[in-house]
């Protein structure tokens, strides 16, 4: 027997060379185990800290419950033997992947890693996600992405571009199917943003989330405009400007809780209904401030969020896309227990007209909900499309076409409460009747028509106050008389396309009996492979 054998041997002779027993096939298990934990190392994982970042298993451990993630290929590495790679590999190639739990049920998790590679995505790291992104999609369950990496790997060339562009078609395969959530915790660049933007929510961290399809280097070079990572593509410009982020949060704890919360609401398919959770708040609590919320005075403001803080179960109402086209609200939220999303004008921003950011935020959430089985709650206050060259020039038609047709798809139950103004084409994009909404109600401040009470006098008597002898006066009057007519529900009303005129104070009772009567509601669209949303 040779020395190599010996000294291989000497707990266990009787074992061949090379094998190794039980207790030894235990100790380089635990090895391994450790080792891959570590991803890049230890100095790595420290830089990582002082970045004022968490590691890809650090956030893990914050989503899932407690001992409920089980990884999936933790040992995989990557096969390149070129440009000093194969001297580099580490076990899991840069991106943690598995299944835990949130909430008690089950999420499929990849989290990359910034410590390997600066996160960067092989062929054999896009292969770790694209197996559970089709594991996910087999057993109807959402998947959250964590995103912290430099791009594709640039040591193995058309390699990771494929393995990218697998991933967009799971994406794209999986939308409406399972929900997915894309958290950016660091660098998000090239085409590795593509993935993120056809998730359902995108999630940012100030200071440290960045995206953006060209850095600012490359379009100081093209372009020759300079401007930092920061104003390029941070948190407060995706959240606020470009609308590709839904959440911004000040740091990645509050980010992961977002996450939850959001989680909490939906489904975990287009198969099942969403979470019902057996409410504290009385079903048929009224609250007489409603009353009085909206002006007298048909030109003021009123913040809509103080009507739905008050209608919704315990005042919890989850806003989603909190700070980009803030003329409309959208959100989540629940009524007697059961999931619902609100789509809301907010008067006190550009009196809730609509405009292009608007009718995309509300395109967007419509179409979400509907896929996801989630009811649609419309509280509306809308003067009309907001008016302007820029508005026009930049395709107003076509986007404002987007939130009609994502109503009109819409096959969930709808509701709609007309709380003041719903003038115009806004009216019948708004949920109205004449688009399949199955419960209309209507505030007594409610004013459905045309357009405004002035604007249509104008038109209407334009011979007539040009040859008043008092034109001002005789406008006022005509006014009046027109707002009397028309300025109100009854004649929506009488005619069937308001189904009541309700009190403010008994909105949230009339909501939740409604509901209860539609949720189960079946409508069906005619078959076809898909429609041609005006995109």
């Amino acid at each position: 027997m040779g020395k190599t054998q010996k000294a291989t041997n000497r707990v266990r002779p009787d074992l061949p060379e090379g094998v190794l027993s039980q207790r030894e096939a235990l100790e380089k298990l635990d090895t391994l185990t450790e080792q891959a934990s570590l991803g890049g190392g230890a100095a790595r994982i420290d830089k990582q800290h002082k970045s004022g970042k968490l590691t890809a298993r650090e956030r893990i451990a914050l989503l899932c419950d407690e001992g409920s993630f089980e990884e999936i290929d933790a040992f995989v590495t990557h096969d390149v033997h070129a440009y000093g790679l194969e001297n580099k590999k580490y076990l899991g190639d840069g991106v943690v992947t598995g299944v835990g739990r949130v909430y008690g049920r089950p999420v499929y998790v990849f989290a990359q890693d910034f410590t390997v590679f600066g996160g960067s995505l092989g062929e054999r790291y896009g292969q770790k996600i694209i197996k559970i992104m089709d594991q996910a999609l087999k057993n109807g369950c959402p998947v959250i992405g964590f995103n912290d990496s430099g791009g594709a790997r640039i040591q193995e060339g058309v390699a990771s571009l494929a393995a990218y562009a697998e991933i967009f078609l799971r994406n794209t395969l999986s939308s409406g199917v399972i929900p997915q959530i894309s958290a950016i915790m660091g660098p998000c660049a090239g085409g590795a943003v593509y993935s993120p933007a056809i998730t359902d929510f995108v999630f940012m961290v100030e200071g440290t989330s960045h995206m953006f399809v060209t850095g600012p280097s490359v379009i100081k070079s093209v372009t020759h405009e300079e401007i930092d990572m920061e104003g390029l593509g941070g948190a407060g410009v995706h959240g606020e400007t470009s609308g590709v982020s839904h959440f911004t949060n000040e740091s990645e704890p509050d980010c992961i809780v977002s996450i939850k919360k959001l989680l909490s609401f939906l489904p975990q398919n287009n198969l099942e209904p969403p979470p019902f959770i057996e409410p504290d708040d009385d079903v048929n609590r009224e609250d007489d401030r409603l009353d009085r919320i909206v002006p007298d005075n048909p030109e003021k403001p009123y913040n809509m969020l103080d009507v739905l803080e008050t209608v919704v179960d315990d005042g919890d109402f989850f806003e989603v896309h909190k700070h980009y086209a803030q003329n409309l609200i959208v959100g989540f939220a629940r009524l007697g227990g059961h999931s619902i999303g609100i789509v809301a004008q907010q008067p006190a921003v550009l009196a809730g007209c609509l405009d292009i950011a608007s009718s995309l935020k509300g395109a967007r959430f419509v179409r979400f909900c509907d896929a996801f089985n989630i009811p649609i709650i419309t509280f509306e206050d809308v003067p009309g499309f907001l008016p302007g060259v820029n508005q026009e020039h930049n395709g107003i038609i076509k986007h404002g076409a987007k939130l009609l047709y994502a109503y009109c798809e819409a096959t969930v139950p709808k509701l709609c409460v007309i709380t003041r103004k719903a003038y115009g084409g806004a009216y019948c994009v708004m949920s109205s009747k004449h688009i399949r909404s199955d419960v209309n109600y209507a505030w007594p401040t409610a004013e459905i028509a045309v357009m405004g009470a002035q604007g249509a006098v104008n038109i209407l008597y334009a011979r007539e106050l040009a040859e008043a002898d008092d034109p001002d006066k005789r406008r006022n009057d005509l006014t009046a008389e027109y707002r009397e007519r028309f300025s109100n529900p009854y004649d929506a009303a009488a005619r069937g396309y308001i189904d009541g005129v309700i009190k403010p104070r008994e909105t949230r009772r009339k909501l939740i009996r409604a509901l209860e009567v539609v949720r189960h509601k079946r409508d069906v669209n005619p078959p076809k492979k898909h429609g041609n949303i005006p995109l």
